[in-house]
């Protein structure tokens, strides 16, 4: 049995961090809690606050002990992730425990040779009775790889250049909402609108261009900073802030928190030496730069202007909200739209982001089906559980909330009186950057338009009616056209073409569906023409079907399914089409992109 020790602390709950067994990719965390209650109560939450699933963090947990002095103390467990500690009250009450770290995302654990991270609510037990009171954190470097760094926003107390050692949360919600990066990362510091800021990058290449990264994203925060606090930056909530990227092979990725952010990008999308930093950056690159914006409008929407449902965090339980159309919607509406303002992107670029997202919510069958309050409640069942049938069933809150936030910014403007951007600078005058509910914006909307907004909303946020943007654009001078669409659109289905084509599912009323594809399918070839002009082809990449058929729109497909070799007779219509988005008017365009008042 392990020696547990308490570890002097100035706050009343200490949480002591070590590196395991890198090749096991174990964390120890040794907790110790002052004045226990009788029979105290500790807990891990099931979920992370942004990611709206539960995913189980005590799953990971092993060997719980405990120790009142040299005496061991009982644990009876509770439920799936609670505990009862059966601990004499006002005695210094230590637990140790181990929590396996190997999933990559920004959600959760992960440590190996190369690197660590972790957020608390994977690491942390949650002592009940004790939220509000101080929690410090501290980060022992025994035995870790002498180029191995820390880097959080907690607070620092005590800490080494290398930034290990103790560091205070307020509270539990701050401390589990502070990630932990460790390991030998690249650093950079900018300072926007008199705001430190710190960027981190793991995994980056020789080839990486930090002084890039560090300008662009001065600009986006400058960009966002002046959106939400005009001439008065001093008014911004954040008094630091801490960028925490991990750069891999393949992946994508961000989760907000108040005072940072953890990101994941490829690692081809980073900025290089010798780039030449003209004209428009790589899709690549604005990705991750859209990403950035993302994340760190978060800040306001959602970190703090938050669904009034959110106004405490329910660890131990799903908390609905249908308000995720607004939070993250609005936010990814003006995360490209400030990129653009920051002088990252031209109109043109902007414009083309701007049309695939109308795109991807017109292509889906389920915005028919599921309005974006419903998708909003039921992020917890559908968004993160997505199969085969989804886009034919759900809506996503992000691609049509982002929608419903231009058709309200271009109604406003067309009315002459206001903007989006107003209305989102008084609800967080209104709200205080607190907790808000659908009736306060609906009360901003008035206020400034000086008239109801409710039944659009009803129209566009409780409906499935498709939304006016074509009228809409139109009228703040963007030429909206329609052309007939790619082949893989006009297949109406998505597909893995890592190893030979595999049906991934199958959308609602199109070609493949008439046809009779189904998800799993294996498509091994075509047969176009008749008789003796007949053609056999092996496909192996989708966009080789416009190859072997020219212009036919008939052929027959040769599939697999569950060892079977079908033949489905496949028509693709010319009827689907797809969004083309141009300038006709650069004035009006432009009046509206820089944010400038609707005359």
């Amino acid at each position: 049995m392990r020696s547990l020790t308490a570890t002097k602390t100035a706050a009343q709950l200490g949480y002591v961090v070590r590196v395991l067994d890198l090749h096991a990719h174990l964390f120890e965390v040794t907790l110790t809690v002052a004045q226990p209650a009788l029979d105290q109560v500790v807990s891990l939450p099931v979920w992370i606050p942004g990611s709206y699933l539960v995913r189980e963090f005590a799953n990971h947990l092993q060997d719980l002990q405990a120790r009142q002095g040299a005496k061991p103390v009982a644990i009876t467990q509770l439920d799936k992730c609670s505990w009862q500690v059966h601990a004499r009250a006002g005695k210094a009450l230590v637990l140790s425990y181990q929590v396996y770290a190997f999933d990559s995302s920004v959600r959760t654990a992960w440590l190996d040779s190369q690197r660590g991270f972790f957020n608390g609510t994977s690491l942390c037990l949650r002592v009940h009775g004790q939220e509000d009171t101080p929690h410090q954190l501290t980060l022992a470097d025994d035995d870790l790889p002498k180029d191995w760094q820390a880097a959080t926003a907690l607070s620092a107390q005590r800490i080494s250049k290398r930034g290990f050692g103790d560091y205070l949360a307020a509270n539990y919600d701050e401390l589990v909402d502070s990630p932990v990066e460790l390991g030998p990362f690249w650093r950079g510091e900018f300072v926007a609108a008199g705001i430190p800021h710190r960027f981190i990058v793991s995994g980056a290449p020789a080839s990486f261009d930090g002084a890039r990264l560090l300008a662009d994203t001065q600009a986006i925060c400058e960009a966002e900073i002046s959106f939400w606090h005009g001439d008065q930056p001093q008014q911004a909530p954040q008094r630091h802030y801490l960028f925490m990227l991990n750069a891999v092979h393949d992946g994508y990725g961000g989760l907000e928190h108040r005072h940072g952010t953890a990101l994941i990008c490829k690692r081809a999308d980073l900025p290089r030496l010798g780039q030449v930093n003209t004209g428009a950056p790589s899709d690549g690159y604005t990705t991750l730069l859209g990403l950035i914006s993302h994340e760190y409008f978060h800040t306001w929407n959602v970190k703090r202007l938050r669904p009034a449902e959110f106004a405490r965090y329910d660890y131990a339980q799903e908390n609905y909200t249908e308000l995720l159309w607004f939070f993250e919607g609005f936010t990814s509406y003006f995360d490209d739209l400030l990129l653009r303002r920051a002088k990252r992107i031209d109109t043109a670029h902007y414009l083309k982001i701007l049309a695939k997202t109308i795109n991807q919510v017109l292509q889906t069958p389920g915005r028919q089906v599921q309005s974006v309050a419903q998708a909003s409640f039921d992020a917890w069942v559908k968004y993160y559980r997505q199969d085969e049938n989804t886009a034919n069933a759900t809506v996503s809150y992000y691609t049509k909330g982002a929608l419903v936030a231009l058709c309200l910014d271009l109604s406003l403007r067309h009315g002459g009186k206001t903007s989006l951007d107003a209305v989102m600078q008084a609800l967080w005058q209104r709200c205080q950057g607190g907790p808000m509910t659908q009736d306060d914006l609906l009360a901003v909307l008035a206020e400034l338009s000086g008239q109801s907004c409710a039944a659009q909303l009803q129209q566009w946020v409780h409906g499935t009616a498709d939304l006016p943007l074509k009228k809409l654009l139109k009228q703040h001078g963007v030429r909206y056209d329609e052309e007939r669409a790619s082949r893989l659109d006009q297949l109406g289905m998505k597909v893995n073409e890592q190893q030979g084509i595999r049906v991934k599912s199958v959308l609602r009323g199109g070609a493949a569906e008439l046809a009779g594809f189904a998800a799993g399918d294996e498509w091994l070839g075509v047969a176009t023409g008749e008789g003796k002009t007949t053609q056999r082809w092996r496909l192996n990449k989708l966009d080789e079907l416009s190859t072997y058929l020219g212009s036919d729109t008939n052929c027959r497909a040769l599939i697999a399914r569950d060892q079977r070799l079908l033949t489905l007779s496949l028509n693709l219509p010319d009827t689907v089409r797809s969004v083309k988005l141009g300038v006709i008017d650069p004035k009006q365009v432009d009046t509206w992109l820089d944010g400038k008042s609707p005359a």
